[in-house]
This record gives structure tokens, C-alpha cells and sequence, in this order.
């Protein structure tokens, strides 16, 4: 055996580092059951940490230990800036860590949108960093990707921004009303109470970065309106931030009547999923925006992924898993139909 090969052989000593963490609580570092120190190990398999009080330990290869403890220190950094970390930071993170070690973690992802209740709104990926200064920076933004990209929310939370900040009067928030495979048309009340399913999640989302005792007031005077989409026609929206949410569900009709509606001073967010149509027939106007409307200047197409995903991380999976089944689904699609035509022409 050469000298060579011996050397590659014997293994290096353990780097240690040792990271005092001051003026935060623990918890908010390692998160509930430790979960976070859970996902920063699954992260750096070979590196083991240990924590005594305020005091983290790192052991493992010398360049693994490094990225590591970069990636502690960041994620100290982002606590103290109010941002409630979960496993999403600490994946991303150190993904941006091993690119490039030298990057601020908080630069990477995005400044803060909102602060809210004691937490603060933001990026939590370079793809959210990216869809973001996006809405900051064009008229109109269509965000598609799968659930849990975030889209929406961080929509809603730049429209609070700008209303906070004055570039704005008002927020129209406004969805399509069709029902995700069940009928809700049997349900008791006025037209209002047959709506409000669609729209809740527009009302939980604002409840989440809105004052409580404000917002109503806000509602009451149409600062802030929730509407179904087809209480747009006929409007003409001026120096107002609206979001289209669950635009997969738009017909190519719908969607034209509401871009249409864009007045002086206002930016429109378009979110959707596209693998999520829940039309009983007919082509999503998402879809159709996106071969229209691709060129046209101060119109941005962002595209999320499962990688921007910041639910549980089994969200990515399956989002992931569902993407394969489709493609596969296409593919013998496309066979039997090459098929069928040979058959014919034989």
C-alpha cells in the first residue's frame, strides 16, 4: 500500500468549537423538544453537538465543525433580529452555508417584512428572498408554486407593509369561489355566510399580522376588503395592493376581468398552484396568463418549489412525490397516444 492511500486512510482529529450564546433563551435557538438541534444534526451528520446551558459544542471533521458553527451563529443572529426560527432556517441555512460560508444568513433571506405580535415576517429561502423583491419591484407578480411556498402569506404581508408604510390606501384581498371537491352550497345563511369558507384563510392570515382590535375597524370602512373575485367586476382598484389568491381556479375570462381592474398606483400579487385545479372543466387562467402575459414588461413570473416548502418538511416530500407521479402519468400518456396513432396509420 502507497503512502498515499495510508494517509487517505487515517482519519484527521476532531475539531471542537464552542459557541457561548448570550442574551436569548434557549429555547428560541433550539425550539420546542429540541427540534432544531434535532435538524441541525440530521444537517451535519458527521458533527456532533452537545448543549450544556447557554454553552453549544460542535465535534466533527475540521471544515464540517466550521460551517456548523456559521450556521449557529447566524441562526443567534436571526433570533435577536425576532425571527421565530424553524426547521426551514436551519436547512436553508446551512444549504447557503456550504455554498459560500462568508454570506449573512439574514442578507441571503430577505430583510424583515412585519413584526407582528413579538415575531417578525420574512423570507425564510433564497426563493421567497427572490419572490419578494419581486413584488417590491414590479406592477404585477403572479407567485406560483406548491402549498406551503409561502406565497400567499408573504403576499399579504407586503400589502400590510405598504399599507403601514403609506403607499397604499387600502388592501383588496379576493378569491375564487370553487369549492376543493365538495359542496358547500347547502350551507345555511345569507350569501356573506356562504362565502366566508372560501375566504378564511385570508381573515386567519390577517388576523395574524393585523392589530386585532384594529382590523375590524379597518374591515368596516374598506381600508382592508375580503372579497370573492366576482365582487371585482366592474372596478376600477387605484392606489391599492390586491392579491389574487388560489388563482389556479380562475377561468382564462376571470382572470383577464381582474388584471384588468389595475388602477394608478396600485400592484397586484397573482398566487396560485397550477398541480391544484379545482375547475370541473375547462383551462385554468393561470395557466393561460403565463403563456400571454410571460413578456410583457413589469409583469414577473416567480416561481416556487419544494425547496421554498416551510411547512413540516414531509410537505416537500410529498410535494415532490406527487410531481413524480404526474410526470410518470404524462409519460405513458404521451406513449399510449403514439401508439394509438401508429395503430391508426397501420
Amino acid at each position: 500500500m502507497c503512502s498515499r492511500e495510508r494517509s487517505e486512510r487515517i482519519r484527521l482529529p476532531d475539531a471542537t468549537q464552542s459557541i457561548e450564546i448570550d442574551g436569548i433563551e434557549m429555547v428560541r435557538l433550539l425550539g420546542p423538544q429540541d427540534r432544531l438541534l434535532t435538524r441541525l444534526e440530521h444537517e451535519h451528520p458527521d458533527v456532533q453537538v452537545g448543549v450544556r446551558g447557554n454553552l453549544v459544542t460542535l465535534t466533527g471533521p475540521e471544515d464540517e465543525v466550521a460551517v456548523a458553527g456559521r450556521l449557529v451563529q447566524e441562526l443567534v443572529d436571526l433570533v435577536r433580529q425576532g425571527t421565530e426560527l424553524s426547521g426551514t432556517e436551519v436547512g436553508e441555512g446551512s444549504r447557503i452555508l456550504r455554498q459560500d460560508s462568508s454570506r449573512s444568513l439574514s442578507d441571503a433571506i430577505g430583510e424583515v417584512i412585519l413584526t407582528s405580535k413579538g415575531k417578525s415576517i420574512r423570507a425564510k429561502t433564497e426563493g421567497q428572498r427572490a419572490y419578494v423583491e419581486a413584488i417590491e419591484a414590479s406592477t404585477i407578480v403572479f407567485g406560483i408554486g406548491p402549498a406551503g411556498t409561502g406565497k400567499t402569506y408573504l403576499a399579504m404581508a407586503k400589502a400590510v407593509q405598504a399599507l403601514h408604510r403609506k403607499e397604499v390606501n387600502r388592501i383588496i384581498l379576493t378569491r375564487p369561489a370553487v369549492e376543493a371537491g365538495e359542496r358547500l352550497g347547502f350551507l345555511p345563511g345569507t350569501l356573506t355566510d356562504k362565502i366566508d369558507p372560501y375566504l378564511r384563510p385570508l381573515y386567519d392570515a390577517l388576523n395574524e399580522m393585523m392589530d386585532p382590535e384594529l382590523l375590524p375597524k379597518l374591515l368596516a370602512t374598506g381600508v382592508v376588503e375580503v372579497a370573492p373575485l366576482a365582487y371585482m367586476r366592474g372596478r376600477t382598484l387605484n392606489d391599492s395592493f390586491i392579491v389574487l389568491d388560489e388563482a389556479q381556479n380562475t377561468s382564462p375570462e376571470q382572470m383577464k376581468m381582474f388584471l384588468t381592474r389595475l388602477g394608478f398606483g396600485s400592484k397586484m400579487v397573482v398566487t396560485g398552484d397550477a398541480t391544484q385545479v379545482d375547475l370541473p372543466a375547462g383551462t385554468s387562467g393561470l395557466q393561460v396568463a403565463r403563456q400571454v402575459l410571460g413578456r410583457i414588461d413589469d409583469i414577473h413570473f416567480a416561481e416556487l418549489t419544494s425547496a421554498d416548502v416551510v411547512r413540516h418538511t414531509l410537505v416537500g416530500e410529498i410535494v415532490d412525490a406527487y410531481t413524480e407521479h404526474d410526470q410518470r402519468q404524462m409519460a405513458r400518456e404521451a406513449r399510449r397516444g403514439q401508439q394509438q396513432h401508429r395503430g391508426r396509420r397501420s
